[in-house]
């Protein structure tokens, strides 16, 4: 992150919801709301003038929505961080947005700490998607899981978000310090990834996740 404070640009059709997210960022230690927009046009308007480091914004919006405000900021400058933050849990519309250039998505049921850890890790140059994107991205990719019991259905939101990060070749360490979580922890999960999907090495569990087009 930045030395300074980082200048968060919001975008969201709801004013309360709005008010209550710039409350709370004001709350957070090096970061400060440079402006909050209910409409897109504006708030691309704002940052082609001002520029931001982090842009938090909802997907469904009436006049410009989420995908279309990340694509015309990405014109801008196609570093720019961008952060969704909506009730959208449709696994073709989180695609969407992933492919048009997000950084992270991240649901409105999200308590505080977990917006203030995607945040940091999107600043920091990462990507963040919260554990129910994860699962609903790869439950959405076969819908066969939906109604036919098996390894993959078995897995739990965390053992999810370890294949996928093993799957990026991360090592134990890498993925303990990422997830916040110990050594001994994350070994347990790998050991009940293996088997649960019958894998008998990392690169089994790899095939597991392109299979299963887990990897972003």
């Amino acid at each position: 992150m930045n030395s300074g404070k980082a200048r968060v640009l919001l975008i969201d059709d709801h004013h309360i919801v709005l008010e209550s997210l710039s409350l709370l960022l004001s709350s957070f230690d090096g970061m400060t709301v440079c402006g909050a927009y209910s409409d897109g046009r504006e708030a691309v308007e704002y940052y082609q003038d001002n520029g931001a480091d982090i842009i938090i914004t909802d997907m469904r919006m009436p006049i410009m929505n989420g995908v279309e405000i990340c694509a015309e900021v990405r014109k801008i400058n196609p570093q720019v961080k961008v952060l969704m933050l909506t009730m959208v849990e449709d696994a073709k519309q989180i695609r969407e947005a992933i492919k048009i250039g997000v950084n992270g998505y991240v649901l409105k049921m999200a308590d505080a700490d977990e917006l203030l850890l995607a945040i940091k890790t999107v600043l920091d140059g990462k990507r963040y998607f919260s554990d129910e994107v994860v699962i609903e991205l790869a439950v959405g990719k076969d819908e066969a899981l939906t109604t036919k019991p098996g390894s993959f259905a078995k897995l739990t939101l965390r053992e999810l978000e370890i294949l996928r990060l093993v799957g990026k070749e991360m090592s134990t360490n890498e993925i303990a310090e990422k997830l916040f979580i110990s050594v001994p922890t994350v070994e347990t999960h790998r050991r009940n990834l293996m088997q649960k999907i019958g894998a008998k090495s990392v690169v089994g569990m790899v095939l597991f996740a392109v299979k299963h087009e887990l990897l972003d």
